[in-house]
């Protein structure tokens, strides 16, 4: 498959939190690009992936980070394709400067902020299927069967639930 998201992690002590959306968009069948950079620690590298991300044909750009790191935010000055961002908590803040910092963009500058950590991940993947289906009849149906699956499970808890109960 041609990668048509890339998914971009400011470190590998990132990698269990970004594994979630490579789970969701391979378990979506989409292409995705993998690769470690970062907005402080490797400018050049960052800049360069996102300035090259179009001629390669992605996309959507999920870049997550932890600390302070700007790493969505430098993505995306560098970009017109929509970028995601996961703020990770590994830091003594437990995410809260991640947040902040991919969160609070100047003008003309969008990051798609999602909640912190493996959730964020999941989040980042799903809204690039949703993004990407827009213009795509094949997405919108797994999509939609994506959404009733997780119907499905919380009437099945419900039930669990109430059958427990009833047995009591």
């Amino acid at each position: 498959m041609k990668p048509i998201v890339g998914i971009v992690a400011g470190s590998d002590s990132d990698l269990p939190v970004m594994e979630e959306a490579v789970k969701i968009l391979e378990s979506f069948g989409i292409g995705y690009e993998f690769t470690i950079a970062s907005a402080h620690r490797s400018p050049e590298k960052t800049r360069g992936y996102s300035r090259s991300a179009e001629d390669r044909g992605v996309k959507v750009i999920i870049a997550g980070a932890g600390w302070a790191a700007h790493l969505a935010g430098a993505i995306a000055a560098e970009t017109t394709i929509p970028v995601i961002g996961v703020p990770i908590d590994s830091s003594p803040l437990l995410g809260l400067d991640s947040i902040l910092s991919t969160l609070q963009m100047p003008s003309g500058i969008p990051v798609a902020t999602m909640s912190v950590g493996k959730t964020g991940a999941k989040n980042a993947a799903i809204l690039a299927v949703q993004i990407l289906a827009v213009g795509d009849k094949s997405l919108q149906k797994k999509l939609k069967a994506y959404k009733q699956k997780l119907s499905d499970e919380v009437e099945e808890k419900d039930n669990r639930i109430k059958g427990e109960k009833a047995k009591r």
